[in-house]
């Protein structure tokens, strides 16, 4: 009686033209997981630099305040910009940060009460700025309010995780601008990571598309909600 032999059957391969496809959408996804987390690293190491040399004024980054008083995230940047000025790092301060829905008045107002609350003349802070919806805008409109005034140099101050984005944007609009982080904001861990993996949206999108096409998609998403 004649053996049968069994035979495997045969592996189906895929076609050349799949297999190349999912080869590249592979290395592509690899280089994009890669391309997110050296951001995510660049901005986590950003946010421990502290550039508090001498300059012609200290910007605050707006924040949300709540009936004309800062939210503890804005006061502990206003808090640090305090220290910065007191300790004659710069003679002027700038704020910004329009208002949200439903607001009465806007951060920078809210901003500006609690400087000349805490001892700053009202003469020594900049007019402010109001209407910028993004920190792109935002930037272009205080660079702008410092050459109206004869100011060179900035110090800009706001939270740890925006500080790569801060220096980004300056670089992008030819900004003389440095950044110095509050270190007591009150925000907790996970609003650490939830900043942290914002920023490193940003920074990563707008190396891609550039600041400021970036800041128009923002704004025209704002709008659509």
């Amino acid at each position: 009686m004649a053996t049968q032999v069994l035979r495997r059957p045969a592996t189906r391969r895929r076609p050349r033209p799949l297999r190349t496809l999912v080869r590249f959408a592979s290395l592509l996804l690899a280089v994009v997981v890669a391309y997110v987390a050296v951001t995510a690293g660049q901005v986590w190491w950003a946010a421990g630099r502290d550039d508090r040399a001498p300059a012609d004024a200290i910007v605050v980054l707006g924040a949300a305040q709540w009936d004309g008083r800062p939210s503890p995230v804005f006061r502990a940047r206003l808090d640090h910009a305090l220290a910065l000025y007191r300790s004659g790092v710069a003679p002027r301060l700038a704020v910004t940060g329009g208002a949200g829905p439903g607001d009465e008045t806007t951060e920078a107002a809210a901003a500006a009460t609690y400087l000349q609350a805490n001892g700053v003349p009202a003469g020594a802070i900049l007019p402010w700025e109001t209407s910028a919806r993004t920190t792109y805008e935002s930037l272009v409109a205080v660079d702008r309010i410092l050459d109206a005034n004869g100011l060179g140099r900035a110090v800009l101050v706001s939270d740890p995780t925006h500080a790569l984005r801060l220096r980004a944007i300056a670089r992008d609009i030819g900004m003389d601008a440095g950044v110095s982080p509050t270190r007591t904001s009150p925000a907790g861990p996970a609003t650490l990571l939830e900043y942290g993996a914002r920023e490193t949206a940003g920074v990563a999108l707008g190396r891609i598309l550039g600041h400021r096409r970036l800041a128009s998609l923002e704004r025209a998403a704002r709008a659509a909600l």
